[in-house]
């Protein structure tokens, strides 16, 4: 979503170009119907959108833009420039899934006129941020930054050339890292041991050389495997404990993209619940790993478990 020239969004066209990048554009919006960043998208083919604010409520506004966004099938916003003030409701509906790049090492420096504050107050360095969007202006969780030295006699002007340039490093190094998350097997692994370990006496432990997860104490009892592409397959995973082969073997026929069969635990009823695919449930997996849990636990484990739920 960009207001101006695009110089900023056509960083990311040209980085999500190159071997190996994990995004595309699939839209470049607007709020200004003449802004030379869609006539950039468009002439390197990408789809463009745009609809004027003028006369419209800020909500009427973002519902439109909102709409086109779905349409679009995007699944992150990249803000490139977009000279407008979001509503909460519009963040909100992109949570965690919103980017926004700001002139400043932040938290230093919100709103404007960034690089002639940094002059002022005399720092070594400005620089730049990238971060995702809240509803509080330039106070969304940082993903990078960027320090630009400050030279002696530099103006604002000059500070604020030397910073886009970073700008256009920084941006897509973060935009590239952030959405290809989901699909690394280290990320992935720190989501499932935060969701195992929220379970009564549950440890890690490793098993046949991978991570696991099982009941505390010497007869504590494995329920659940971290699988990272084991035995040349393409699936990141999670196995879990099903009621036995059959129910394993349904889940797998009732959804192949979710579900897999895994070596040497299979036969024994342990499904591989996938991580690596599109639009993952964490819930999903968190009631799979309690359930799982349940299954192994000792009684007494359970009944506490069961009496925390009531409160």
């Amino acid at each position: 979503m960009l207001s101006g020239k695009g110089t900023t969004m056509t960083a990311l066209l040209h980085a999500s170009r190159l071997p190996d990048a994990p995004y595309e554009i699939v839209l470049v919006a607007s709020n200004i119907p003449d802004a030379p960043g869609l006539a950039i998208a468009a002439a390197e083919g990408i789809p463009t959108f745009a609809h004027p604010h003028r006369g419209m409520t800020r909500e009427a506004h973002e519902a439109i833009m909102l709409d086109a966004l779905k349409d679009s099938g995007a699944e992150y916003v990249a803000l490139c420039g977009y000279m407008r003030i979001l509503t909460a409701g519009f963040v909100e509906s992109w949570a965690g899934r919103m980017l926004n790049t700001h002139p400043s090492l932040l938290p230093k420096y919100k709103g404007l006129d960034t690089h002639a504050r940094a002059i002022a107050a005399g720092d070594s360095h400005g620089g730049c941020s990238v971060h995702l969007v809240t509803a509080e202006l330039d106070d969304g969780p940082l993903l990078g930054q960027l320090p630009v030295a400050i030279l002696p006699g530099d103006t604002p002007e000059e500070l604020g050339d030397r910073v886009r340039l970073a700008e256009y490093q920084l941006y897509p190094r973060c935009l590239a890292d952030y959405v290809a998350r989901p699909f690394r097997a280290d990320w992935l692994l720190d989501k499932v041991r935060e969701l195992a370990l929220a379970l009564p006496e549950a440890e890690a432990r490793e098993s046949h050389g991978s991570p696991g997860f099982r009941t505390g104490g010497k007869s504590g009892k494995f329920f659940a495997h971290f699988a990272d592409r084991h035995h040349g397959s393409a699936h990141i995973a999670v196995l879990v404990k099903t009621d036995g082969p059959d129910e394993m073997t349904a889940l797998i026929e009732r959804d192949p993209d979710a579900y897999f069969r895994p070596d040497y635990y299979g036969a024994s009823g342990w499904v591989g619940l996938i991580l690596n695919r599109p639009g993952l449930d964490w819930e999903h997996v968190r009631q799979w790993l309690e359930r799982s849990w349940r299954s192994v636990a000792p009684a007494r484990l359970t009944r506490l478990h069961d009496a925390a739920d009531q409160f």
